[in-house]
């Protein structure tokens, strides 16, 4: 009995600093949002009045808020699925086929993930300079001479595009590290097996590596479509500021700047309790769709 309450005390005492931070800096933040919400509050004042979901009512009846949901939306999609086809790609390569170099081209691949957003921002923004921009530099090369420079981060049409480019070079590194992980613990015999049977190298990756590998891609990608969200901002203030016209302002732009920069605190926080829900019931859903009978070998 003793050394139960002794173990008990043991754990207590471990569990309650994490407990105690979690709560103080995720649960209580994350109920004032909701609070807030609820108020008009210019932020920089003691001056609060209660308006209910008038906010929300604001936010539902916004342009603007349709367009960064359109864009967030866009980026969450199109970054996820390049990024998850490359990423796996390029571990199955490294994983499987018998390249020289592959250490090196491991390390290549992981050294986006290690810089900063502001670094990579940088090298993409110099990248798709107008003038000087090595990816216009290559594209002239096909192009007359005469023809106008192509505005990687000033078109309305395609910045939204190139923001995804910088995105995925960003993250394809990390994920490939993971899956060629769980790529190295799939036994060998049975790509064996399957090359007797005749299987192509197309075939056997994805009736075997995919389905074997499938929980830790479940896991990765709830992981990084959330992390998508937050991610997103990040680049949006650092390569375009939301601009032109709105046409990279994705959530937490948009909220930040209603927040901070429009003096509208309450309004912005209505923005981010949509926010919170939308990634709740993304994460809710993609478990769900992704959901599959667990393989073992």
């Amino acid at each position: 009995m003793d050394n139960r309450k002794g173990r008990g005390r043991f754990i207590f005492f471990c569990l309650a600093p994490a407990v105690i931070l979690f709560i103080i800096f995720l649960i209580i933040p994350t109920i004032d949002v909701f609070r807030m919400s609820l108020y008009k509050w210019g932020g920089y004042t003691d001056h609060k009045t209660f308006v209910g979901l008038q906010n929300f009512t604001k936010l539902f009846q916004s342009e603007k808020f349709y367009q960064t949901f359109q864009n967030s939306v866009l980026l969450i999609v199109v970054v996820s699925i390049v990024t998850f086809a490359f990423a796996l790609l390029f571990a199955s390569m490294l994983s499987r086929e018998k390249l020289i170099g592959q250490n090196f081209f491991r390390i290549i691949f992981y050294i986006p993930n290690i810089l900063s957003i502001v670094v990579i921002s940088a090298i993409f923004s110099a990248i798709y300079d107008p003038n000087n921009g090595l990816l216009n530099a290559f594209l002239n090369l096909f192009r007359s001479a005469s023809s106008d420079p192509i505005l990687w981060l000033g078109d309305q049409k395609i910045v939204i595009y190139s923001l995804c480019g910088a995105m995925v070079w960003q993250a394809i590194g990390y994920y490939m590290v993971m899956y060629m992980a769980s790529m190295a613990n799939i036994p060998e015999s049975l790509y064996e097996s399957a090359e007797l049977e005749g299987a192509s190298r197309r075939h056997q990756f994805f009736a075997i590596t995919i389905p074997l590998i499938w929980t830790n891609i479940r896991t990765t990608l709830t992981f990084f479509i959330i992390s998508t969200i937050n991610m997103s901002f990040l680049f949006v203030m650092a390569m375009t500021g939301g601009g032109p016209d709105g046409a990279t302002e994705v959530f937490l732009s948009y909220m930040y700047k209603e927040a901070y920069t429009n003096s509208s605190y309450g309004y912005g926080m209505a923005i981010g309790v949509v926010v919170f829900l939308f990634s709740f019931a993304l994460a809710a859903v993609l478990n769900a769709v992704t959901r599959r009978e667990h393989l073992e070998y």
